[in-house]
């Protein structure tokens, strides 16, 4: 069972227990090398078994934006800038969006229509049916608005915005850097956030993320090295496989928690 707070956490850990949540990181950021996102739905059910669940989000924030800066810099060359300059101004504003509706709306409810919709994409794509046409670049609108909505409110935003650059571009490098180029924008903001909010003043926080660099780091190089040797149509069905357990996920914390 989770302690009530890091400082409570950190001097008793074991080192089975700092194994375990070490290889539960590892295999997340090996899906985040290969997809661009999904680290919370390997990373946040065994972190949950050992640290409060409300440092899970800020924590995997913290990781997330040192893991896409990471896979920007080596392969920077590779970011499609046209769709970044399509996407960006909408996520910035669906952020924005999202932290108004945090603070005074009832987000959770949203989670039942993003779940539906994430899994319904999911099963469609995993199906083998082939669009008739690629996504026109105004569908950068919706999918870069509702994407940083939900990303500002769950840190699940992610697949929206692979889900557009699929349907966009042709190249899984151009996809996977570029994806990784927006997770790192948007956690980025989350960031901030939780840093003005002085989440990160905490020094627990700061060395369990400095302990858990490595296998951060090691999840990535991995996944990377994985999808260099995939092709598009596999490398896809990572993808969409990623956004059906979102879905999933999403839908069973809103079963589970009604």
């Amino acid at each position: 069972m989770p302690l009530s707070t890091l400082a409570d956490f950190l001097p008793a850990v074991q080192p089975w227990q700092l194994a375990l949540i070490c290889a539960g990181v590892t295999a997340a950021y090996v899906i985040f090398g290969m997809a661009g996102f999904g680290t919370a739905l390997v990373a946040g059910p065994v972190l949950a078994h050992f640290i409060p669940v409300a440092t899970i989000v800020p924590l995997l924030a913290l990781l997330d934006f040192f893991a896409a800066a990471t896979n920007i810099a080596r392969d920077r060359h590779a970011a499609d800038s046209a769709e970044l300059g399509r996407l960006v101004p909408f996520l910035a504003a669906g952020s924005l969006a999202g932290a108004a509706l945090l603070l005074w709306g009832r987000p959770d409810a949203l989670q039942w229509a993003l779940g539906a919709f994430a899994t319904g994409y999911a099963l469609h794509a995993l199906s083998g049916h082939k669009p008739r046409s690629a996504l026109p670049p105004r569908a950068a609108l919706p999918f870069g608005f509702i994407g940083g909505i939900f990303s500002a409110l769950f840190g699940s935003g992610g697949f929206l915005y692979a889900i557009y650059l699929a349907g966009r571009l042709d190249d899984k490098d151009r996809i996977r850097v570029t994806q990784s180029t927006l997770i790192g924008l948007s956690t980025l903001t989350r960031a901030v956030l939780f840093l003005l909010a002085g989440v990160y003043a905490q020094a627990p926080m700061l060395v369990l993320a400095a302990a858990l660099v490595p296998a951060m780091l090691l999840g990535t190089a991995i996944g990377r090295r994985i999808t260099l040797r995939l092709s598009r149509e596999q490398f896809l069905r990572v993808v969409h496989g990623v956004v059906l357990c979102s879905g999933v996920l999403l839908l069973w914390r809103q079963w589970a928690g009604a």
